[in-house]
């Protein structure tokens, strides 16, 4: 394709004038400013002066290390290797002209180096890289990474200062970067609704190309139970929606092999022992109040059946109970390599459990409470979490509910993580005073279902409900995801206890049409700030700078075969600084 030469130049102007401001941006920033939009922004970024751009070689290609204990490079040089051959991407953002040289030496090759091939992709590893484009004559450019994922996080980076028809690059470029957070992920409920799994593998994708390492998959619910699992064959043959609802044990492998390949972790989350109403089709005798309506009339909320429509309980009393537990952690532990296995245990809702005459005997006869019956489950299950060599990971209900839940002291702080998802930083608190390490996903800020209405028939709160209609509402705007704080009023040690965070999307009113609009850019916002922070350099936030960067990623994103919503008009990025306001508004 030939270029005209004046949309050239403009192009040129474009992104230099990008780069230029994720420099200035940056947070520890050492030379005066980049033209192309790398997202999440890198820790510390510089481009030499005089400002040079210089064009990839027609037989560009990556040198890098192939080791048989690590196969994911390789994978990943490929994949990238095709991105940029094919990407051609040109920026959107309007902008003057900016001078810059261009240099007439092509650059031939991306040397990359790691010092351990075989670091396994578990919490905790190195995903540190060190990327440099040397100015003029040079024709290659370093990348140097701790392993493989760092690796993988900046080829990301790579990929995104190449753009246009011709593949120009910044040259001069040095960037030194690495994660705030190590757990920065992404939680999916494919039980309310169904996702194929070619919606799973591209959100996995655009996961990778935000460096984001996390897929937490909540596979299973009262809903349905759509994975099959060799022991229990019945549990997905009657609980998932239909034949083609389903989860194979191929469909997971390669699920969690394209996780690896994108440098991506799967986490699996079986939730019990509430949540379980699917189980009631194979199981009925283990499953308390399943299939009654979930708010019998005339009851107060307190003796509710359920969180919402969908009810069923693991019975802990029954015996069988726990040979099928067994037989399913069992076949998840072995399916997903992941060291850290969810265990779910949130929302146990006391009216399910005191419906069914044996736990009514128990707490009669007995005197117990529904507390005991629940510690009883974990100090049963637990262990066969444990026995797996895996780190057991639980909403953190089992120990923070009101009503329901167990001694702490079940609980090891070295084999357990706690979730949060109520009361914001307070409950972070709460869990990182006591010990335990956490990951936050504060429904206040991070729950992307939010906003959305509800989907209860006959609720006259949609006449009168100005919070969008839902329980968590309003809408959770990407502002309010960037924002965030997590370790909002923790001490030192309390914050080196909070391993990350994950955005939600809970799926009553989700499923593959909506799912990229519904996820992105919002899930973007975040994993920046578990980057790179959402603070400049003099502690300020950074959401305003932020914007013009988040929306030309979109454009980007979206042109990679993610359908992110816009967040503004396209006339704003085409007239920079006119879609701002001059001062905050206030309250009249």
């Amino acid at each position: 394709m030939t270029s005209h030469p004046i949309a050239t130049s403009h192009v040129f102007s474009t992104i230099l004038t990008a780069l230029l401001l994720l420099i200035h941006s940056s947070a520890t920033a050492t030379a005066t400013a980049l033209p192309v939009n790398v997202w999440p922004k890198p820790t510390s970024i510089s481009w030499s002066s005089p400002y040079t751009i210089a064009t990839l070689s027609p037989t560009f290609q990556f040198d890098s290390p192939s080791s048989p204990s690590n196969h994911y490079l390789s994978a990943a040089v490929a994949r990238y290797h095709r991105l940029i051959s094919s990407e051609r991407h040109r920026p959107i953002y309007d902008t003057t002209t900016t001078n810059f040289s261009t240099s007439p030496t092509p650059l031939q090759s991306l040397s990359i180096s790691v010092v351990d091939l075989a670091a396994p992709l578990i919490h905790g590893v190195d995903e540190s890289y060190t990327l440099s484009i040397p100015n003029h004559s040079a024709t290659a450019a370093n990348l140097s990474a701790a392993t493989v994922w760092g690796a993988m996080r900046g080829l990301e980076t790579f990929s995104q200062l190449v753009w246009g028809g011709r593949r120009r690059v910044p040259v001069g470029v040095e960037i030194r970067d690495a994660p705030l957070f190590g757990h920065r992920g992404f939680l999916l409920d494919t039980s309310r609704n169904f996702y194929p799994v070619e919606d799973i593998l591209r959100t996995i994708k655009a996961m990778s190309h935000n460096k984001m390492n996390v897929f937490h998959w909540h596979i299973t619910d009262s809903h349905s139970f759509p994975l099959e699992l060799p022991s229990e064959p019945g549990l997905a043959a009657k609980g998932a929606y239909g034949r083609g609802m389903r989860y194979s044990v191929a469909d997971v492998g390669r699920v969690v092999q394209y996780g690896y390949e994108h440098g991506v972790r799967v986490v699996p989350e079986v939730d019990t022992p509430a949540h379980t109403g699917s189980w009631a089709g194979a199981y009925p005798d283990i499953i308390t109040c399943a299939d009654k309506f979930w708010w019998p009339a005339g009851s107060p909320w307190a003796d509710r059946l359920a969180a919402e429509p969908g009810t069923g309980q693991l019975n802990p009393l029954h015996p069988k109970t726990y040979e099928v537990v067994g037989n399913v952690i069992n076949d998840i532990a072995s399916m997903f390599p992941e060291p850290f296995f969810h265990g779910g245990a949130d929302e146990v809702t006391p009216g399910c459990w005191k419906a069914d005459p044996s736990i009514q005997s128990f707490l009669s006869q007995q005197n117990g409470t529904l507390s005991q019956i629940l510690e009883t489950f974990i100090n049963k299950t637990l262990p066969i979490i444990t026995s797996h060599n895996k780190t057991a990971v639980y909403w953190e209900d089992v120990i923070l509910a009101p009503d329901v839940k167990v001694n702490p002291a079940v609980f090891s702080p070295e084999h357990t993580v706690f979730q949060t998802w109520n009361n914001g930083p307070n409950n972070t608190k709460l869990l990182t005073a006591a010990g335990y390490r956490v990951i936050v996903s504060s429904w206040e800020f991070y729950y992307l279902d939010c906003g959305h209405g509800d989907f209860l028939g006959n609720d006259s709160h949609s006449d009168v409900d100005s919070n969008g209609g839902s329980w968590c509402g309003p809408y959770k705007t990407w502002q309010k995801v960037y924002n965030y704080d997590i370790t909002h009023g923790l001490s030192e040690v309390e914050k080196g206890r909070v391993l990350g965070a994950e955005v939600a999307l809970w799926s009553e009113q989700a499923d593959g049409a909506v799912l990229d609009a519904r996820v992105w850019p919002r899930a973007a916002a975040m994993a920046e700030a578990m980057w790179s922070g959402n603070r400049d350099e003099k502690g300020i936030k950074r959401y305003a700078e932020a914007t013009d960067r988040l929306n030309e990623w979109r454009y980007r994103m979206v042109g990679r075969g993610i359908m992110a919503e816009p967040i503004q008009p396209l006339w704003c990025l085409r007239n920079p600084g006119m879609c701002n306001t001059v001062k905050p508004f206030v309250a009249q």
